[in-house]
């Protein structure tokens, strides 16, 4: 009796998972197939039930985001923000999230706890302190008869991009080098190798796919900001969020649904692409850097 009670409320248990699996999955499947469809109706085809399937495949919704609201430009700027984000970050993170966390040297805890500190700030809280800086630079700058170059330029952007997705980063990073035996080092070390080279050649292609884990969820949020390029991009050179927020704007003022939703499918298909691509690579990495503290 007490048996099949268990598998009754095993298999209840196993019920409510699917189930629950299954609504979410939907819940997430659905609308983005629906954007997809969307973006290949003309606009004729909204007035009607919006469950409908296209008629045909409209490609000038994505002709007309691309050219008439410079989804284009925006996009290769995201583009060029983003690369441009990720190898700062990488350069700057691997070898300091390699040392914090196989070596021990006077300040090392309070480089460990300063960075753990910046998991804790929200970086929407810093985003008007840092502009004002930028603009007093800028200013500083003008009355030494030189060009502003904090503001709008898409480098300081990638730049700050980098510097506010540290934290998180050797927060991840640290906690997969510390899995790693010593014992690869050690033979390393016999061998002849420096730290350097013991760093780059031995433990960084080891630590793969956290690496690209990291790269993964940074590229996700690079991508998809808003705030930071809006308040240091005032002029025209924007980012994709940013013009997908005014193409928004002036396509449900102007009634024009299908130039809306190809401007939605531009800004999602290069992460989704992405995450398909590493999308093993991305379970292995969170499963193997979490292993020990």
């Amino acid at each position: 009796m007490k048996k099949r009670k268990e598998m009754s409320f095993n298999t209840l248990y196993k019920l409510f998972i699917y189930v629950a699996l299954i609504t979410l999955a939907v819940s997430i499947v659905v609308p983005v197939g629906w954007v997809f469809l969307a973006s290949i109706k003309e606009n004729s085809e909204f007035y009607g039930n919006p469950w409908t399937m296209p008629k045909g495949v409209y490609f000038q919704n994505f002709v007309d985001a691309f050219q008439k609201a410079k989804m284009g430009e925006y996009f290769l700027n995201s583009i060029l923000v983003t690369v441009i984000a990720l190898l700062i970050l990488l350069v700057v993170a691997l070898p300091a999230a390699y040392v914090l966390a196989r070596y021990r040297f006077k300040g090392s805890k309070l480089l460990n706890a300063m960075f753990m500190g910046g998991l804790f700030i929200n970086v929407n809280y810093i985003v008007v302190p840092i502009f004002l800086m930028f603009v007093d630079a800028d200013k500083f700058l003008k009355g030494l008869g030189l060009k502003g170059f904090f503001l709008n330029n898409l480098f300081v952007v990638a730049l700050v991009y980098a510097a506010t997705a540290l934290p998180f980063t050797i927060y991840l990073l640290s906690g997969f080098f510390v899995t790693i035996p010593r014992d690869y080092e050690e033979a390393a070390y016999v061998d002849g190798s420096g730290y350097f080279r013991t760093m780059v050649k031995i433990m960084m292609p080891m630590a793969l796919p956290s690496i690209i884990t990291v790269i993964l969820f940074n590229f996700l949020s690079f991508w998809n900001e808003y705030i930071i390029s809006m308040t240091m991009l005032t002029k025209d050179a924007k980012t994709l969020p940013v013009g997908l927020m005014q193409l928004m704007q002036a396509q449900k003022a102007a009634a024009n649904y299908g130039q809306l939703y190809a401007g939605l499918v531009i800004v999602m298909l290069p992460t989704l692409i992405l995450y398909i691509m590493v999308q093993k690579k991305l379970t292995q990495g969170m499963s193997l850097g979490g292993l020990k503290g």
